[in-house]
């Protein structure tokens, strides 16, 4: 079991790293980060001020004046939700660890901006962990790079950027495995938090599952090691057994001038050309032109109080755990950190 504290340290966010306590009964390679909402509120929080017509609208009239100003009708706060998060893995029967992880609850780093950034992932690798440390090294660069917003928030532009980052690694590694030789690819699930939206990318079987209250109690703080939790799927896994991906694969479409194939088959044992069970996924440039693609679906949803924490896992750790299961899993963990 190997185990790393990450620490933010960004003015948006005070993040504590929690341990994920590991199972030894998995049988497969597998790997995990747990990203933990909490219900502490920042103690600095953005302001801004509505004012009368009177007052220009460029102009935030500072605490101390808005008091005695009757210009100033109010002052509404935006708090943000404190994220920590920590990773787990465990290579199991495997000779070798082919999986990596970020966890980088200050990811605006490189790339400052108001609005707070925090990325979480799983790089599932198979045939070896090339693709899977590249992809740990480059995906999150690249999102930035495509235009992930750092001021306001714009989902829309959010995942516009998560794809093309995507798009951009995946092309990067494939040359680099040309220029290696490199055979193996890697899977990918991750997320993003933007100021209180949360955005989920994956490309392969790895799975996001959120923890969510299904408590009745109001607005208030909700206490995640008692409360009853509900195990949410955020992520729909590809594989070319399943129709939307084995249609995708062998459907002719039209790319101007000429009608093209993908040229891809799933075989009887439910595997593209008969030899990989995932549809998506980063590298394995020799199934590239044959229908495995890198494009990831991207999902998001803004923070609340029923949101407790958000599981990242490879294939591996979903082979051992339910969803429900794993979920039951950290808050019993969550439990005992807290006693």
């Amino acid at each position: 079991m190997a185990h790393q504290k990450r620490e933010g340290s960004s003015a948006d966010d005070d993040c504590t790293s929690k341990r994920l306590k590991g199972t030894d009964t998995a049988s497969e390679t597998g790997g995990s980060v747990e990203a933990s909402v909490s219900q502490q509120m920042d103690a600095e929080a953005r302001r801004t001020c509505q004012k009368e017509s009177k007052v220009p609208s460029d102009k935030c009239i500072p605490d101390g004046e808005a008091a005695a100003n009757s210009q100033v009708l109010g002052e509404q706060k935006m708090v943000l939700t404190a994220v920590e998060a920590d990773a787990a893995e465990d290579k199991g029967c495997r000779h070798t660890m082919e999986d990596t992880w970020v966890v980088l609850p200050d990811g605006d780093a490189e790339s400052p901006g108001s609005l707070r950034c925090a990325h979480f992932s799983i790089y599932d690798g198979h045939g070896g962990r090339l693709a899977a440390d590249y992809a740990q090294k480059h995906l999150h660069q690249n999102v930035i790079a495509a235009g992930l917003p750092r001021e306001l928030m714009d989902v829309k532009a959010a995942k516009k950027a998560v794809i093309e980052g995507f798009r951009r690694t995946d092309e990067s590694l494939l040359q680099e495995s040309t220029k290696g030789n490199w055979q193996d690819g890697a899977t990918a699930v991750c997320v993003w938090i933007l100021g209180q939206t949360v955005v989920v990318a994956n490309a392969g079987d790895a799975k996001a599952v959120l923890a969510r209250s299904i408590s009745t109690e109001g607005e208030g703080v909700v206490d995640e090691t008692k409360s009853q939790l509900k195990a949410i799927v955020l992520t729909r896994e590809h594989k070319a057994i399943f129709p939307q991906e084995r249609s995708r694969i062998q459907k002719s479409h039209f790319v101007p001038p000429v009608m093209v194939s993908a040229g891809g088959s799933v075989g009887s044992n439910g595997r593209l050309q008969g030899r990989i069970e995932v549809s998506r996924a980063f590298g394995d440039r020799h199934f590239k032109k044959v229908g495995l693609i890198a494009t990831p679906d991207v999902h998001s949803f803004e923070v609340t109080k029923k949101n407790h924490f958000i599981i990242l896992g490879c294939d591996g750790l979903w082979g051992v755990f339910g969803p429900g299961d794993a979920v039951e899993f950290v808050q019993n963990q969550l439990k005992v950190l807290s006693q």
